[in-house]
């Protein structure tokens, strides 16, 4: 992996600024239609149908969202590699669990090949147990 800023490497972080918007439309410039997503859930729509959700997802269910790019590096054929973590505050519903009003953290790593300037696949994981226990703790409070 080399360490220079490319073009490969700004998409990624694009994509997490029309996460942290809540910026639907901009996806269709950062991502491929035809997007192969590794990790899409049973069930789920197409991948980029299913990316679209999740950032209205998102700005429903918090607000000042800000996401950190905390290591990025890329490969000589494209994949960019993005360690982030993501601060907001949970202001709406998230996936059934009614709003806390509580600041929290959430962090993941992405895995995204970009072609043309769009990512055309990507493999990711996220933190979302934890997340959830930060909600749900203040259910209990």
């Amino acid at each position: 992996m080399n360490s220079h800023i490319t073009s490969a490497r700004d998409v990624p972080a694009r994509l997490f600024a029309a996460f942290d918007a809540g910026d639907i439309d901009a996806l269709d410039t950062l991502v491929s239609p035809d997007l192969v997503d590794h990790n899409l859930p049973p069930e789920a729509p197409s991948a980029i149908e299913g990316m679209k959700g999740m950032v209205a997802a998102m700005r429903d269910g918090f607000t000042n969202p800000h996401h950190e790019i905390v290591y990025q590096a890329e490969t000589d054929d494209g994949w960019v590699v993005s360690q982030w973590v993501v601060t907001a505050t949970h202001t709406g519903p998230w996936f059934g669990l009614p709003a806390t009003g509580r600041e929290v953290t959430c962090s993941g790593i992405d895995l995204a090949r970009v072609v043309d300037g769009r990512i055309v696949e990507v493999r990711h994981v996220e933190e979302l147990l934890q997340l959830q226990m930060q909600m749900q703790m203040q259910l209990t409070d």
